[in-house]
């Protein structure tokens, strides 16, 4: 699909689902070369505009961080201490249960060769695993899910939740979008007929499939007869896309855990939008990472309480971080590396990659990369999936060892 087409479903729904080209294809022939790693779930969770890291993850030890930051550094007296040089924001307090059990890993100094700082151009790179000199169409789950396929009972190859946006998911993927959440869970089922706010040359194709994804939302559903989840989400909308997508998961899997015939997921995005911090950052960035840390911490409970903690990656992601020096209005400017948490069950908790050394700062007054962030990607394909992670990325990046055995 050469551009974005939007299936709105009607009132009663409240929801929007953005059909892919190949959401109607058929499906991986029963008997197939399948990995069994997509029972193993991801959760991608997006923080939108570029998180700035130095005040996420703080290197309160080295003197350098206070001159570059008078105004808007985080007190080392207030930051929550890891070690001897690194302490995290005083709004991740949620995250440090999963910390002290080792089931929260922090990946330091992630971007790529050759950032480039403009937002769309750097989210496409994200999206696509390319290089900043290389233009990809399809997102890299796509490229995934094209190359081993998940299987056939599975209602989609994932969901995305709060955003219109398909990112990795894009231009192939059978992947639904809940742009409204709440709506899609209060709504009983999807109303029809399906109405099209575009008409392009492929709306034959799009009528003939658009059962497919109604049928496959519908599947996914929460319904009344379920047993309620009895994980307290915080509110607010990043709370809610949680809850919805905790429900997601209980409407497709069975009492122990396993994905039903038909009502399966492979991949679940999420996005928490606001962190392009150009002004007042304290504030701010201190709301959205509250909202960060409380949504994780839910998100373990319900986890848990489905059965699937084992089974889960969640791993965030962003087009970039922020400047290692504050602004004069009192904010960050957009900038080449930022952390990032990935936690489960089977997640090797700890510090890994390149911590800040703000004495080396480059010609332009940035970090320098230390871990390519399609390492991440890797990991993901390579040990959780099981896939050829070199062929979907084009190129061979080491995975991290973020994962026990």
């Amino acid at each position: 699909m050469k551009r974005r087409s939007f299936l709105s479903i009607g009132a009663a729904a409240g929801a929007t689902l953005w059909l892919p080209r190949a959401f109607g294809a058929q499906a991986a022939a029963p008997g197939a070369p399948m990995s069994r790693g997509y029972g193993n779930l991801l959760i991608l969770v997006e923080l939108k505009g570029g998180n700035d890291g130095l005040n996420t993850v703080i290197p309160f030890a080295d003197p350098t961080y206070y001159q570059l930051r008078k105004n808007i550094g985080i007190k080392r007296e207030q930051a929550i201490q890891l070690d001897e040089r690194t302490a995290l924001h005083p709004s991740l307090q949620p995250l440090m249960p999963l910390w002290q059990s080792q089931q929260l890993a922090i990946v330091q100094g992630v971007s790529y060769a050759q950032p480039n700082l403009s937002h769309f151009r750097s989210i496409e790179i994200w999206d696509t695993a390319s290089r900043s000199d290389q233009y990809l169409r399809e997102g890299w789950l796509t490229r995934a899910f094209a190359q081993v396929p998940v299987p056939a009972g599975f209602a989609a190859d994932g969901v995305v939740i709060g955003s219109a946006e398909m990112g990795p998911l894009a231009n192939g993927a059978r992947a639904i979008a809940l742009v409204n959440p709440a709506q899609f869970v209060k709504a009983s089922r999807l109303a029809t007929p399906v109405s099209l706010h575009e008409r392009n040359p492929e709306l034959a194709h799009i009528l003939d499939v658009e059962n497919d994804i109604v049928k496959a939302a519908d599947r996914l559903r929460p319904t009344q007869g379920q047993a309620q989840l009895k994980t307290v989400f915080p509110g607010g909308a990043f709370g809610s896309s949680i809850k919805t997508a905790m429900q997601v998961l209980a409407a497709g899997d069975t009492p122990q855990g396993q994905p039903k015939s038909g009502q399966g997921v492979a991949v679940i995005r999420l996005t928490l939008n606001g962190f392009d911090t150009h002004q007042n950052q304290p504030g701010q960035q201190a709301a959205l990472l509250k909202q960060l840390a409380e949504g994780f911490a839910s998100m373990k409970s319900a986890l848990v309480e489905l059965g699937r903690w084992d089974e889960t990656l969640v791993m965030t992601y962003a087009e970039f971080g922020r400047r290692p020096r504050e602004n004069q209005s009192n904010g960050t400017d957009h900038g080449t590396v930022a952390p990032h948490f990935v936690m489960g069950g089977r997640v090797r908790g700890g510090l890994y990659g390149v911590p800040p050394v703000l004495a080396r700062l480059d010609g332009n007054g940035n970090l320098p990369v230390g871990v390519d962030f399609q390492q991440l990607y890797a990991t993901v394909l390579g040990p959780w999936w099981g896939l050829d992670a070199s062929a979907i990325l084009q190129q061979r990046f080491e995975p991290l060892p973020l994962l026990r055995v």
